[in-house]
């Protein structure tokens, strides 16, 4: 750690902080992705690299193969990373420079309300795999298998509202699905190639876009009010979602997705115009009325 005796700028200080953060949750770092995130000199970048060595020698490898520097197995944070303040920097493309390079979707963090926390280790590693595109070991506990030893392959962070998920291919299951990550004792990460079906992209309830089109209850006696808290035009909220996300989505807003809109309009202030547009979800039981 830093002390206050140390003569570090603050702006150095925020620079240091990056390198960090971007081994602990990336598991590597160019010199290149310093001097983009914060428009540097190389010569800045240079005395960078050398201070955060002289803080922390072993937690970085230069492989001069592809001009990276990589996280070390003995790597301990030189800093301390809230969890909820890595999943605010996460959420706002904070090491997006890093994602560019690799895949096409650079939006790796989905947020909504914080409330539930993973491990901060937990989501170390998970973010290490998702931006090395690799699998993980991990013993995992479910309500309805206990623990088990599982092989996934995450791609996303998404909050449910309550809790944060990771999307990932089960090998198992041979399906992309998601997983809660306060539930992860523990987690390796394998160091060998994907195979191509395992790969984000074929993940097509995740990249399905769907239009729900969402009003105010229409058994409510005063819809004008959900209309104002929704800002919905003409009595309509016509919003873009991910397949994979309907039902979190359903049941943390109170959607009414049932073709009559039969469920209690006290309890559920909004419905689903389009109920059509459940048929292309694989997975209906989070969605309230969705079977019906």
């Amino acid at each position: 750690m830093l002390e206050p005796s140390d003569q570090v700028s603050k702006a150095q200080r925020e620079r240091l902080i990056y390198i960090d953060f971007c081994l602990e949750f990336f598991g590597q770092i160019s010199r290149a992705d310093l001097i983009a995130h914060f428009n540097i000199a190389t010569a800045s970048c240079t005395r960078d690299f050398s201070l955060y060595k002289k803080l922390a020698v072993n937690n970085l490898i230069l492989r001069h193969q592809t001009k990276l520097y990589y996280r070390t197995a003995n790597f301990k944070p030189v800093f301390v990373h809230d969890p909820e303040q890595a999943l605010v920097k996460l959420c706002a493309g904070v090491g997006i420079e890093r994602f560019i390079k690799v895949r096409q979707n650079t939006q790796y963090c989905f947020d909504a309300i914080r409330l539930v926390h993973p491990r901060s280790d937990i989501l170390a590693s998970l973010m290490r795999a998702i931006s090395a595109n690799r699998a993980i070991v991990c013993d995992y506990v479910s309500l309805s298998s206990g623990l088990t030893k599982r092989e996934l392959i995450p791609h996303s962070l998404i909050n449910n509202g309550h809790r944060w998920h990771v999307r990932a291919f089960d090998r198992k299951s041979t399906q992309f699905r998601d997983f809660v990550c306060s539930r992860f004792l523990e987690i390796d990460i394998l160091d060998q190639p994907i195979e191509e079906h395992e790969a984000d992209g074929n993940d097509m309830q995740w990249h399905t876009i769907l239009s729900l089109q969402i009003i105010a209850h229409p058994r409510l006696a005063h819809p004008r009010a959900i209309e104002l808290d929704y800002t919905m035009k003409e009595g309509l909220l016509e919003l873009p979602v991910r397949a994979a996300i309907v039902g979190y989505l359903a049941h943390q807003w109170r959607i009414d997705c049932s073709e009559n809109h039969h469920l209690d309009p006290q309890k559920y202030h909004l419905a689903l115009q389009n109920h059509a547009v459940l048929k292309q979800i694989d997975y209906l039981n989070l969605i309230p009325g969705g079977h019906s």
